[in-house]
């Protein structure tokens, strides 16, 4: 198996980005229901705003020329391409970092962290931790995909990572990771535990697995209600999940054909719904269109949806690695730190009151500073 690494640049042809505008101007609008608002899924008229802008207002050029100013490589490893960012520190005693990120989002939500987190003493942080930073995308996701085989589960994936980090010449690191990059990024640490010096998380990804007895058993009673109040509204949300953790090929064949109807999929959980009762943080309209922009492009949707039915149980998290690991909490994300603690060695804690499940997104300066101190616990 080769093991060459080699430099990559994004650059869309012109046709894909000319079919694109083609698809969304015939986009066929389904029959509207005057005052359902978001109780029945995405509002249309968000929807359309957001399309018109996809097609008139958001530069995608621009956008491209932005992400290429990262240094970005492809290597294989087992049998899939795998694309990442490694932008290295000028400054001593810099950290190795692998930043993991979930669904529906891309490598590129890290797009603007990573210059600040590898040289913080030119962006305004003189004595904070500075890291090499790796940003890949996972396999199925974007330039990493789509995969060509079935049983890419989180697991594979943390096997991935471990031997990218080997070919990089990464012997200790930290793992960050959210939302799927929350399971990886501990699965990563108990595979590698000798090799991980720490595990930092934001969008944790711990259900209660209620076919296993009591999920509530020794959990305080305000955690308890965390998870009722959790399960109350994963029951309103989760219909996508439903889809992609079942029959995910049979909504592959709409995403790969729609790119409306794929935007208005990923707003399911890309938005924080009525803004009436909404708590997150709005994602900028531009970073979200570049993470659709991605999956359209390289016709990823489907695999990047697969990787529900392949993690399997792995969403209810495995033994306790020993790793130390900080837990990021943002307004949104509901997590329960007695679950979390059932799979993971928490030593952090911290609770922000803005940002949102993509904390990168809403409130990268947050997020930055909460993996800065992380570190320099760690090292301290």
């Amino acid at each position: 198996m080769s093991e060459e690494i080699t430099p990559f640049r994004i650059d869309i042809p012109q046709s894909d980005l000319d079919d694109l505008h083609r698809r969304i101007d015939s986009w066929r609008r389904p029959p509207g229901l005057p005052k359902a608002g978001w109780d029945y899924g995405v509002e249309q008229d968000h929807l359309g705003a957001l399309a018109a802008h996809w097609r008139d207002g958001f530069d995608w050029r621009a956008r491209e020329r932005a992400l290429n100013r990262l240094p970005q490589f492809t290597t294989d490893i087992d049998g899939q391409r795998v694309h990442f960012v490694h932008l290295r520190s000028s400054e001593e005693g810099a950290v190795p970092l692998l930043l993991t990120h979930g669904w529906p989002s891309t490598f590129a939500d890290f797009a603007d962290m990573a210059a600040p987190l590898a040289e913080p003493s030119a962006r305004g942080a003189p004595g904070a931790v500075p890291f090499h930073v790796v940003v890949p995308s996972v396999p199925g996701f974007g330039f990493s995909g789509p995969t060509r085989e079935t049983g890419w589960s989180t697991r594979r994936v943390a096997r991935a990572w471990a031997e990218l980090m080997r070919r990089l010449g990464y012997d200790r690191y930290l793992a960050h990771g959210g939302d799927l990059g929350a399971i990886v990024s501990p699965e990563l640490g108990r595979l590698a535990p000798d090799r991980v010096l720490g595990v930092h998380l934001n969008a944790v990804v711990a259900p209660p697995d209620w076919s296993a007895g009591d999920p509530l058993a020794g959990l305080s009673e305000e955690d308890a209600a965390k998870v009722y109040a959790g399960a109350d509204e994963w029951e309103r949300r989760s219909g996508y999940a439903a889809v992609q953790s079942t029959r995910p090929h049979t909504l592959a064949y709409a995403l790969n054909d729609s790119p409306v109807g794929m935007l208005a999929w990923n707003l399911e959980w890309f938005v924080d719904y009525d803004p009436a009762r909404g708590v997150q943080t709005p994602v900028d309209r531009d970073a979200l269109l570049t993470d659709a922009s991605i999956f359209w492009f390289t016709a990823t949707s489907g695999s990047a949806a697969r990787h529900y039915k392949e993690a399997g149980g792995e969403f209810f998290g495995g033994p306790v690695s020993g790793v130390p690991t900080a837990v990021a909490v943002f307004p949104g994300d509901g997590a329960v730190r007695g679950l979390v603690e059932r799979s993971n060695r928490v030593v952090r804690w911290t609770e922000y009151d803005r940002g949102g499940h993509f904390a990168a997104l809403q409130a990268p300066d947050l997020l930055t500073g909460d993996i800065r101190a992380f570190a320099a616990e760690l090292a301290g």
